[in-house]
């Protein structure tokens, strides 16, 4: 984009010259991508600039803009140049140390909400917890709700405990470094009344695949989930289970495509699963549950 400049003075002005840069970069939510970038910048609605499109713009926040612009330009998705994500219920910080949540994520929280609203004063692990979206939503829903969430990456859980604090829920999250797996085999039996988990699912060799905003942006260690996607659903799922109370749930998150082949395998693990599709009918989510 270019510099700043007296051209460039009105809202409407440099919405049209953005939404040209990021069509000609090949960015195919140009306009919107545009408009969220113009509207943090501001600090205003996007409503509020598209009603107001005379609006003069200082040059100061149109140079601003113009570097927002470009990294946009550049692929690097809208979410790290503004350092929010909009999940649930709640805006969340995100930085390049944690995957950016997506929509269909939320079918944790509605389906792990949904099973403990009866009990008074639940336990929750969500693995591979990342900007803590999952977690932390649960805990918004259930105000005597208690939550654990363990990561590999530190700075991964220095985001999610700056969600939690800003979030107002920090006193009822703990915040443990280190791999699943181990958690799950230190864990004592029937801790928790549910254990969630979004974990890194995609093929090794499907990574150079994805487009360029998650491959070249997002952390590796949040994506990649072995020669067939299905390592971390291999090793969590036996120990996850025996740490749930009697009547707790397993959620666990997987990706498009994945079912037949992990329904296989949760069913030669002796595992009976409930699948639920996302808003798009695709299948998103498995539950089992401990009798």
């Amino acid at each position: 984009m270019q510099n700043a400049d007296t051209r460039y003075s009105t809202v409407a002005a440099i919405r049209r010259d953005a939404t040209r840069r990021l069509r000609a970069a090949g960015r195919p939510e140009a306009a919107r991508d545009a408009d969220v970038l113009l509207a943090w910048v501001l600090g205003r609605e996007r409503t509020d600039l598209l009603a107001h499109p005379e609006a003069i713009v200082p040059a100061e926040a149109a140079a601003a803009i113009a570097v927002a612009v470009d990294r946009r330009a550049a692929a690097e998705p809208v979410q790290y140049i503004t350092g929010e994500r909009d999940f649930w219920r709640d805006t969340f910080r995100v930085t390049r140390a944690v995957l950016i949540p997506r929509p269909e994520t939320e079918l944790l929280v509605e389906k792990g909400a949904d099973a403990l609203r009866t009990i008074q004063a639940p336990s929750i692990l969500d693995l591979a917890t990342g900007s803590g979206c999952v977690g932390l939503s649960l805990l918004r829903e259930l105000p005597r709700a208690r939550l654990v969430a363990t990561d590999r990456s530190p700075a991964a859980l220095e985001v999610a405990r700056g969600n939690a604090d800003r979030l107002g829920v920090a006193a009822r999250a703990a915040f443990v470094c280190g791999d699943g797996l181990t958690f799950l085999r230190a864990g004592s039996a029937g801790e928790f009344h549910l254990i969630v988990a979004n974990p890194p699912y995609v093929s090794r060799g499907d990574l150079e695949l994805l487009p360029a905003e998650v491959r070249d942006w997002e952390p590796r260690l949040a994506l990649d989930g072995g020669t067939d996607g299905l390592d971390c659903y291999r090793a969590w799922v036996p120990p996850a289970l025996a740490l749930l109370l009697p009547g707790g749930r397993l959620l666990m998150e997987f990706g498009y495509g994945q079912w037949p082949a992990l329904s296989a395998l949760l069913a030669s693990m002796g595992c009976d699963a409930a699948m639920f599709p996302d808003l798009a009918g695709i299948p998103r989510v498995f539950q089992i549950g401990r009798g």
